[in-house]
């Protein structure tokens, strides 16, 4: 197998927002913006604010409605975070699952959705799931109008070729709770646009092809463009934005709907503090910081569950020098790797998701008033390092990851583990390793070493899973080059470790692809007040709303399947309105 997905992955951070630079040739300008009334300064039918998947498609299908567009964006560069993502979408019920005779059933989609995205709420017997009537419907919003919304762009030709394919690993990519028995379609639910994504456009091509649709049509786009404010008639309804470019201050009229597509808030350090549960580092793109939260609360909107998001562990050295970091260690490679609190214990599979391993660190041990997992370490030996370099973080080299440690033995390994934290402790509320952090990490070793031989996992259930084991395929496939054999164990997501060093650790952090917390919307993808009603003309969608999805990343594309989906839904009512 080759790693050229892997390679593709490491370059998320650059080459996405490259792509969509490209496609809109450079920095967008404020040319063709539709002549005013006295008191705007700009005049359209529907505004999108944003630029990423969410804004991208409403503007994309209000405009095919006969709508007149309009699209601002508060930084220099269009795109957002989808243009830094791997440019996939999870989507129910798709063209290709319906031309492969695959029954992707609504009952059964909504179950796995809410049993995935609701464990708490979620009542198999109930006619709601479990769900208020909101929630139910807005979820159900998802599954109805999500292959529409894909059939809808293959339509219009946004995507070259109007087509998509399945993303795929080896074959199509497993869901990142296929093995839950509500998933009756654990694979092949994941899109790709079939030109860019997969090839030297790098992994915004969707950002890209969206905005080179808009410019073709003559879409205004203006960047560098904040807005601060939604403006109301005297009915309540809003008709249109105030917005800074610079120190200019300027109004825009929007006669149908405003819609936002604004990213969430990962780089609002106030608003992560009060709502989520740590944030050290976040793949989101320097303008997620939340602006849609207070302009929507000024309206009088209905806040839904803030203190979601969509989680990935972070290298916390990267993350301690910038906030906004490359890459998230979103598949942890490796096969003699395991992952150990500060007591030296494993808390978690290793080879989950990014989005539930994440949140792994974030259980309260009430015995001892901590968090015991706030901290993870990333311990592996010579053969992981080895075979799998350049599978991040792994290294190639060991001098491109300087936040590395090595040492010949454990014990000095663990001593350079507790060194670099006493250097960080005044940034990470003190964490150290436990006086019995060496006795206890040799054992778990020592226990792992064991399920390893035999092939089972007796603890977290390392590889028992589908998605354990492809996506380890992808992310953990041997470097060319490499002195190591194949893994020759029952079970290839475990290897024992090695009799002697040299031996390594990685210090690792709970961040963020992007928060998924803010108002709630209803199944038209149209922003609720406080009241539970509709504000008349305003809509949202992807990242800056209460998830549609609840926690659950579905499978790959976890996002941008529903930014897209509630982007079109958008698109479509207000340019009905």
């Amino acid at each position: 197998m080759t790693t050229t997905r892997i390679d593709r992955r490491r370059m998320l951070a650059g080459a996405g927002i490259a792509a969509a630079a490209a496609a809109t040739g450079g920095l967008a300008t404020q040319a063709g913006a539709q002549t005013a009334e006295p008191g705007w300064d700009h005049e359209t039918d529907v505004l999108c604010v944003g630029s990423g998947a969410a804004a991208g498609t409403a503007a994309v299908t209000a405009l095919a409605q006969g709508a007149r567009v309009l699209m601002v964006e508060k930084m220099p560069i269009l795109g957002g975070t989808t243009a830094k993502s791997g440019g996939v979408a999870w989507i129910f019920n798709h063209f290709i699952l319906r031309e492969q005779g695959i029954q992707d059933s609504k009952d059964d989609a909504l179950r796995y959705a809410v049993r995935y995205g609701y464990p708490r709420q979620y009542n198999p017997s109930s006619p709601t799931l479990g769900l208020d009537e909101n929630r139910f419907r807005v979820v159900e919003a998802f599954y109805d109008h999500g292959s529409a919304a894909i059939d809808h762009l293959r339509e219009l030709g946004v995507m070259q070729f109007k087509q998509f394919r399945l993303f795929q690993v080896d074959r199509p990519a497993p869901d990142y709770a296929d093995h839950l028995p509500e998933n009756k379609v654990p694979t092949g639910r994941t899109l790709e646009p079939a030109v860019g994504s997969g090839s030297s456009q790098g992994g915004g091509s969707l950002a890209a092809q969206l905005h080179a649709h808009l410019k073709a049509k003559g879409v205004p786009i203006l960047t560098r463009t904040r807005v601060t404010r939604l403006v109301k008639d005297g009915s309540g309804r809003v008709i249109g934005v105030e917005a800074k470019q610079g120190d200019k201050a300027i109004r825009i009229k929007a006669t149908k709907g405003v819609v936002f597509g604004t990213g969430g808030y990962s780089h609002n350090v106030q608003l992560c503090d009060m709502h989520q549960p740590a944030v050290y580092g976040s793949c989101a793109l320097p303008g997620s910081t939340g602006d849609f939260i207070p302009i929507a609360q000024d309206a009088g909107a209905m806040m839904g569950n803030l203190g979601l998001g969509w989680r990935s562990q972070v290298v916390l050295g990267e993350a301690l020098k910038t906030r906004g970091i490359g890459l998230g260690a979103f598949v942890l490679p490796g096969d003699s790797m395991i992952l150990v609190n500060k007591y030296g214990r494993r808390v978690v599979n290793e080879k989950r998701d990014y989005n539930d391993r994440t949140q792994a660190h974030f259980w309260y041990d009430p015995a001892h008033e901590e968090y015991p997992n706030h901290l993870m370490f990333m311990l592996f030996d010579q053969r992981s390092i080895d075979a799998f370099g350049g599978a991040f973080p792994f290294p190639v080299d060991k001098s491109e990851q300087p936040h590395l440690l090595e040492g010949q033995t454990w014990e000095e390994l663990f001593g350079r583990i507790d060194a670099q934290l006493a250097g960080w402790q005044d940034r990470t509320s003190g964490v150290r390793l436990a006086p019995d952090f060496a006795a206890n990490a040799k054992q778990t070793i020592a226990t792992f070493n064991g399920y390893a031989r035999k092939g089972v996992d007796a603890e977290f259930g390392r590889g028992k899973y589908l998605y354990d084991r492809e996506w380890h395929l992808l992310f953990s496939a041997r470097r060319a080059g490499t002195s190591q054999p194949e893994n020759p164990f029952p079970n290839n997501t475990m290897h024992p470790f090695a009799a002697k060093g040299p031996y390594y650790a990685i210090v690792l952090a709970p961040g963020t692809l992007d928060t998924a917390g803010g108002p709630q919307v209803n199944a038209q993808a149209q922003v609720l007040g406080a009241n539970g009603q509709p504000i008349p003309g305003l809509y949202a969608a992807g990242n800056c709303i209460a998830a549609p999805t609840g926690q659950a990343y579905l499978g790959a594309g976890g996002t941008i399947g529903p930014a897209l989906t509630f982007g079109y839904i958008a698109g479509k009512h207000a340019a009905s309105a």
